[in-house]
């Protein structure tokens, strides 16, 4: 049986228009969701805190460009200002946790050291009276801070004391929190036969390329050696005080390489900061040293001569390096009975 072939049903033309036109629309407005930023999701620097309604309430992020530097600072509260600087590996996230006790009676300022953190581009040297002549650019001559209460932890403890040291008219305090301070009590080379990771850290360019493809998991091994009973004080645990998220977030910054780099070349600088503290003056300013549990009478022969007004001197129980997550309430009523005094 033969048949004739149907011819195909042709649209109309002014349907086929319309269809046509309808089909631009859709692929336009397709094309425009794919391509327009979220609004909704939160900046890289502001997630790690986004789930703390009242962290979110109270504290805000803020950039300032010093001297070819674009800092990172997050502020909030009132009252008498406190000037918060981190060491290694963290940033402005290591005080996140005691910031809101803080500022409920201070104005405070939680600062990424030039190069680290959320902060951008290079600073002229990474020893400690440089980095503490940008966070005073910063805090005195951009915000208009000129009594500041500065605290530092780590080797952000040595920038606090080239801070007070420059700069002692703006210096209302000195917290110094858990550092054997560079300088006529400890040499360069003694100061690195301290530890393994600050004779690692001191070689040029091995240290990235150890751990520039797996900085997570090298900061996840780093943290519990300097924790309580861990190994770095003769003991055995393995037990970090970091949750993963918060891990994740000091791996976020530390992943870019000027950041990474930049960490290193703070350990890199220890020949210059002996030197830069040989040449201080002492610190006149009323200062408050915080040590780990049973390291406060080391830190206090290393530190305190340079240090001629030292109010308080105490160690943190049960915490190692880490005072603030492995004993946030003692460190927090001890910075406020001496940031109040």
């Amino acid at each position: 049986m033969i048949t004739t072939p149907r011819k195909p049903y042709r649209f109309p033309v002014s349907a086929r228009r319309a269809v046509a036109t309808a089909l631009a629309l859709l692929l336009a407005i397709s094309t425009a969701a794919c391509s327009a930023p979220v609004t909704d999701a939160p900046a890289p620097h502001t997630a790690a805190t986004g789930q703390d309604p009242q962290f979110q309430s109270t504290f805000w992020h803020e950039f300032a460009d010093v001297d070819g530097v674009r800092m990172h600072y997050v502020t909030g509260g009132s009252g008498s200002p406190v000037v918060l600087l981190h060491g290694w590996p963290q940033t402005w996230f290591g005080w996140w946790s005691i910031m809101p006790a803080l500022a409920e009676h201070h104005t405070v300022y939680a600062v990424d050291l030039p190069g680290l953190g959320d902060s951008t581009g290079s600073p002229t040297g990474y020893d400690k009276a440089t980095l503490a002549r940008y966070v005073h650019s910063l805090v005195a001559e951009r915000l208009g801070v000129r009594d500041a209460r500065v605290v530092g932890h780590d080797l952000g403890a040595a920038v606090a004391f080239q801070y007070a040291a420059q700069f002692p008219a703006d210096t209302a305090r000195l917290g110094y929190l858990d550092l054997p301070l560079p300088g006529p009590g400890i040499d360069a080379p003694t100061y690195r036969s301290l530890s393994w990771h600050i004779a690692f850290h001191s070689q040029p360019r091995v240290p990235e390329a150890v751990v520039g493809d797996d900085v997570r998991e090298y900061l996840a091994l780093f943290y519990p050696q300097v924790s309580f009973g861990g190994t770095a004080f003769g003991g055995t645990s393995d037990r970090s005080p970091f949750t993963d998220a918060e891990i994740d977030e000091y791996a976020r910054t530390y992943s870019r390489p000027d950041a990474l780099s930049g960490g290193f070349e703070l350990y890199r600088a220890l020949d210059e900061d002996v030197r830069d503290t040989v040449a201080a003056a002492p610190v006149r300013v009323p200062a408050l040293l915080m040590t780990a549990e049973g390291q406060l009478d080391a830190i206090r022969t290393i530190a305190a001569p340079r240090m001629t007004d030292v109010v308080r001197a105490v160690d943190v129980p049960n915490a190692g390096h880490w005072l603030v997550e492995e004993n946030p309430e003692f460190v927090t009523a001890e910075l406020l009975r001496f940031l109040d005094g």
